[in-house]
């Protein structure tokens, strides 16, 4: 980024790394500077919650507001039923309205600790693009919308050309998708004066869409700003684990287990991470990235209690640090670890310890509980683990069994009171 801007919030993302590009950096500037800006980012209602994955937009948005812009959260209540098929080599499952809404409710749990959906001049809004797309005339939006499109350009994007490059199947259906979100970006600047869409890289095309179609059919001039794809600095993914996605609601994933994702965060990513993930100055993310030996890992704590705290409180931050601590300092137990109950009727006359490790979430298969014990990466209250069929009675589980899963992972099993 070239450009020197002069809004706040412009600055701000291009010091913390938010922003890999955008289609008009003048213009977008001129229009913070000159009054309260409207602007979204829209989440398919694909899962019931969010995840870490989506965090990155979701501190965007954040900043957004405290410096001044108009939050939009667009819920996908419409396009959830067709499926984003950008760089995805299948189709979607189709999800039926109840789950659509019920996805919607567990993601709005989550924008409430971020986003201030208050009545104020640049209160967040969450809107449903259901609103506008499930009373669609077909006909009427062929002749008024389709007709704006062209098949030779839609069929250059990257999302689907490197789907059809791989010879994999595309349907009509997921066709759509990408005109129906331009659609949308046309009827937010229609009905809400929104100026700015956002989102991932992965977005450009789709959101380049809705900027052309909106000074087609309106002649009004809107922009769009993306953050880059997020890897971590060992190239995976960012928002996965051993365990599979890091959930940002409670029920799906505890505080604690939230808390150790960012404490095991790779040396190289801490003060990356602290600029994107949380408010700390920016001079102090730096000194938190520069640390080495072990000064770095009092500064992933900083960075995990920073990144729960915001998400889940600061108070189940500092019991999910006071856990970690009587876990791994002093080999205790620690009240806050995911906790496994199982009445007396589930363990009946005895339960393999395997399957315990497979139910309370350290391994997800009976074979992979197995070899974790066979490569003696299992403990059972810290000490080794060697038997895969070890059973555990009622007696046994009296008192909490602690079991670890390496060095990193751990969860107590307990009979229900």
């Amino acid at each position: 980024m070239t450009y020197t801007p002069k809004s706040d919030f412009l600055n701000v993302m291009q010091e913390r790394g938010f922003v890999a590009d955008c289609t008009d950096y003048q213009g977008l500037d001129e229009a913070l500077i000159s009054g309260v800006v409207p602007g979204y980012i829209g989440y398919d209602a694909t899962a019931a919650s969010l995840h870490v994955g989506h965090l990155m937009n979701i501190m965007m948005l954040r900043w957004f507001q405290k410096l001044g812009g108009k939050p939009i959260t667009l819920m996908g209540g419409g396009t959830t039923k067709v499926g984003d098929p950008s760089f995805r080599s299948d189709e979607r499952p189709l999800l039926g309205p109840d789950q659509i809404q019920a996805n919607i409710d567990g993601m709005g749990q989550v924008f409430a600790r971020y986003l201030d959906y208050g009545e104020g001049d640049n209160g967040a809004l969450m809107l449903n693009n259901a609103e506008w797309l499930d009373g669609l005339n077909y006909l009427e939006f062929l002749r008024d919308i389709g007709r704006h499109f062209s098949v030779n350009r839609m069929l250059s994007f990257e999302s689907v050309k490197s789907r059809l490059d791989r010879e994999q199947s595309l349907s009509f259906l997921e066709f759509n998708y990408m005109i129906l979100q331009a659609y949308d970006f046309l009827e937010l600047n229609r009905r809400y004066g929104c100026l700015v869409q956002m989102g991932g890289s992965d977005q450009w095309g789709n959101i380049v869409n809705g900027i052309d179609l909106t000074r087609r059919v309106l002649d009004h001039e809107i922009y769009g700003l993306t953050t880059p794809l997020l890897a971590t600095s060992d190239g995976k993914k960012m928002g996965k684990s051993a365990n599979g996605a890091i959930w940002l609601n409670g029920e799906m994933l505890s505080p604690y287990e939230f808390w150790q994702f960012w404490r095991n965060t790779t040396d190289a990513d801490v003060g990356r991470f602290a600029k994107l993930y949380t408010e700390l100055p920016v001079e102090e993310c730096e000194r938190l990235g520069a640390l080495g030996g072990s000064e770095i890992n009092e500064a992933k704590v900083i960075l995990a209690n920073e990144v729960t705290a915001l998400l889940h409180g600061r108070e189940a931050a500092e019991t999910a640090e006071a856990t970690a601590r009587e876990v791994f300092e002093k080999g205790g137990v620690g009240g806050d670890l995911p906790t496994l109950e199982l009445t007396a009727a589930e363990v009946g006359d005895g339960i393999s310890v395997a399957q315990l490790i497979v139910r309370s979430g350290l391994a997800k298969t009976g074979k992979e509980a197995k070899r974790l014990i066979a490569d003696n990466g299992a403990k059972i209250d810290d000490a080794p683990l060697t038997d895969a069929g070890l059973m555990l009675d009622a007696a046994a589980l009296a008192s909490p069994v602690k079991l670890s899963a390496g060095k990193k992972r751990h969860a107590l099993v307990k009979l229900a009171d």
